[in-house]
């Protein structure tokens, strides 16, 4: 194993990655499995986690319209601790989800009581990191109910009177072709002009997460919600929201875009000066980075980290013994017109071999992400994943798989 030079490290005008090798020395499979495995729980870690309080009366849909968002019910599968009277959190397993249930709630006496232990536990959040403190909240009302009683007004504005910025759902309501039902309709405006403190905007979210079998009423307004969602999170949460959504692949895409250039970017700073063949281990560490951050950036599991660094590993390798050498032998051929003139490699063959790594794991990585979870988890663990990232490696057009990328480096 060559020694690495330490974290800080500099070569030029070019912070070198923690665990680069010296001149000269090479990685091995094991080296960057290990290299994998660290910055994957870096990756993760840096997210940080998205903290989303839910209200409303039993039977309104509350674990269902989070399931449609977030794919998973994570009262379910969370680990759920109480933390004041009437109100558990559930912290996924995936630790980018947090999840503060008021299960049962009903107004009256039992919203009073669920205030009470809220404002204690605001109060206590106020001194904790922005990202460990309740991001937005969610009051969810059933159209069918046709009455929003003063108790629940109430609720509504304590919650912000609390700081939380608080969104009103209307959940499980009927549409005919593109068209909200009227009841529906004039039950919205009528909350609306009680002049609450509705977040964003003043407006109430239609919404449906299931489709209704007996009516064919459509899934609809979900989109809607989880953008409103955005305009009410602060920055440091907006990471750890888009790995634990799974409704809007852009955004994510958005966010790849940025680590890809980033990466693209240090990748032609250390190819400033061309690079010896015996020394192309120098874009390995880069390239673990950005793959670590992609993976994290799709919501990927973390508790396949282990499986997503043996197969980060091969991908770089290819299987082989030695990264550096495989880079400068075989992977370049991978990427269309990616054969090297001469003996070294120059900044704009270390870029676009390196944006080409990248495109090509954000694409399997969307890919997973597009599978049922025991799918997902099957397909982390196999040689599938080899053949798909050679596969879009190979592929023509993956350099605009996200319509191009500028020259900005993004976070």
């Amino acid at each position: 194993m060559a020694v690495a030079n330490p974290p800080g490290a500099y070569r030029g005008d070019v912070t070198i990655e923690p665990g680069t090798p010296p001149a000269g020395h090479d990685l091995s499979r094991a080296d960057l499995e290990g290299m994998f495995e660290k910055r994957l729980a870096e990756a993760f870690a840096a997210l940080g986690t998205f903290n989303l309080a839910v209200f409303g009366k039993t039977g309104a849909g509350k674990s269902t319209l989070v399931n449609a968002i977030f794919g998973r019910d994570v009262a379910r599968t969370g680990v759920g601790q109480p933390v004041t009277k009437g109100l558990v959190y559930h912290r996924h397993p995936d630790g980018f989800l947090g999840l503060y249930d008021s299960e049962g709630f009903e107004t009256g006496t039992a919203g009073n009581v669920i205030l009470e232990g809220l404002r204690a536990l605001v109060a206590d959040h106020g001194t904790r990191p922005v990202d460990q403190r309740i991001h937005a909240a969610w009051y969810l009302v059933r159209w069918s109910d046709r009455r929003f009683e003063g108790a629940q007004a109430e609720f509504v504005r304590a919650l912000r009177d609390l700081g939380l910025p608080v969104i009103v759902v209307m959940a499980q309501v009927p549409t005919r072709d593109g068209v909200i039902h009227p009841d529906a309709l004039e039950f919205a405006r009528y909350i609306e002009g009680l002049g609450l403190p509705l977040a964003p905007n003043g407006r109430v979210v239609h919404t449906n997460a299931l489709v209704d079998e007996f009516s064919g009423a459509p899934v609809f307004g979900l989109q809607q919600l989880l953008d409103a969602t955005y305009e009410v999170v602060p920055e440091v949460a907006e990471r750890a929201l888009t790995a634990a959504q799974v409704l809007d692949i852009g955004r994510k895409k958005k966010v790849v875009a940025g680590i890809v250039n980033q990466a693209v970017v240090i990748a032609a700073g250390i190819g400033a000066t061309p690079i010896p063949f015996t020394d192309a281990a120098l874009l390995i560490p880069n390239q673990v980075t950005m793959i670590a951050r992609i993976t994290a950036a799709y919501g990927l599991p973390p508790s396949r980290s282990r499986a997503m660094a043996a197969a980060g590993s091969i991908i770089l390798t290819g299987g082989a013994t030695m990264a550096g050498k495989y880079a400068v032998t075989n992977l370049m051929k991978l990427v269309p017109g990616g054969a090297i003139a001469g003996s070294a490699i120059s900044a704009a063959v270390a870029a676009s071999l390196t944006k080409a790594v990248g495109l090509a794991w954000s694409r399997v990585c969307e890919y997973a992400v597009s599978l049922p979870d025991d799918q997902r988890d099957r397909f982390l663990e196999s040689g599938e994943v080899t053949q798909k990232f050679v596969g879009f490696m190979k592929a023509g057009g993956v350099a605009s798989a996200f319509g191009g990328l500028g020259r900005k480096g993004g976070s």
